[in-house]
């Protein structure tokens, strides 16, 4: 795991990432040393009181989170999740247990996707499935934020509706004082996107919805999927849309999906996770 405080005034961030196994267990040998994904989480602060963007997923993960947060000194009053992927909200509980006067938010519609990664289909078969006895048994889905807008020690930090990217419904959470996109599952960084719910028409959307980050001109952008050493540089909205783009026409290319695979590890060795690319070549050829 890793920490990082820019300097900076008024406003501080702080990102804290965690590793664990990727979802996509079953993919042709040759890149085990890259199977594994890293989640960050974000803490925004000033003087007193911070703002902490999406969990973890593991209990020990949370708990890591927890004494994260607690040593920071800072009065936590809120939560922010993303999007509605469970390993960025599994967390909640553990955290507002610690910190009761935080409220936990999110957009309405992430809400809802939320609720969807509580029913027994993604719990039995899908989360706990894959890592078992390691979920929290009590869950909690966040409150809707209706205004889009949340204020802390009088600076806005305000919530971007992204629409369908590597999700349905998804969110970034941009502070413009300091020029920090905090940018969920919206940016990757060093690690191969997850393209399972995602199609050739939704990818385009989510190229062009990275046009509309990078005209806020950010300082710095931090990926709900990074590699723990890399910089949050505002570079990787562009890198993430070159690589959809690069998806794309691949996949139009290409027959199966070994060869789609195979062509993209071939411009992107280096990523970790190759699991979520296998599993997004084997969806796209699914769908053609």
């Amino acid at each position: 795991m890793t920490s990082s405080t820019p300097h900076l005034s008024d406003l501080q961030w702080d990102v804290l990432t965690v590793t664990r196994p990727g979802l996509t267990r079953d993919l042709p040998p040759g890149k085990e040393d890259l199977a594994w994904v890293a989640n960050s989480s974000t803490l925004i602060h000033g003087a007193r009181d911070a703002v902490l963007v999406d969990t973890f997923l593991t209990v020990e993960q949370s708990r890591t989170l927890v004494d994260w947060v607690a040593v920071s000194g800072k009065k936590l009053v809120t939560i922010y999740v993303t999007h509605g992927h469970g390993d960025h909200f599994f967390g909640l509980a553990a955290l507002l247990g610690r910190f009761p006067e935080a409220r936990a938010v999110a957009a309405p519609e992430v809400v809802g996707a939320m609720r969807s990664q509580l029913t027994e289909a993604w719990q039995k078969d899908f989360w706990r499935r894959l890592f078992p006895n390691q979920i929290p048994e009590h869950l909690r889905v966040a409150d809707p934020l209706e205004s889009g807008t949340m204020d802390l020690e009088g600076h806005k930090l305000d919530v971007v509706d992204t629409g369908r990217t590597d999700t349905a419904h998804s969110t970034v959470l941009h502070v413009p004082s300091i020029g920090l996109i905090v940018g969920g599952d919206v940016v990757y960084n060093g690690i191969h996107p997850y393209l399972g719910e995602t199609n050739t028409e939704s990818r385009l959307e989510w190229i062009a919805t990275l046009d509309r980050l990078a005209a806020l001109k950010p300082k710095a952008v931090i990926a709900g999927h990074k590699v723990p050493a890399n910089r949050d540089d505002p570079s990787i909205v562009a890198e993430t849309q070159q690589y959809l783009r690069d998806f794309n026409r691949l996949d139009a290319v290409t027959s199966n999906a070994r060869e789609l695979y195979d062509a993209m590890l071939a411009l992107y060795p280096g990523h970790a996770n190759p699991g979520s690319l296998w599993g997004g070549a084997n969806r796209a050829k699914q769908r053609s």
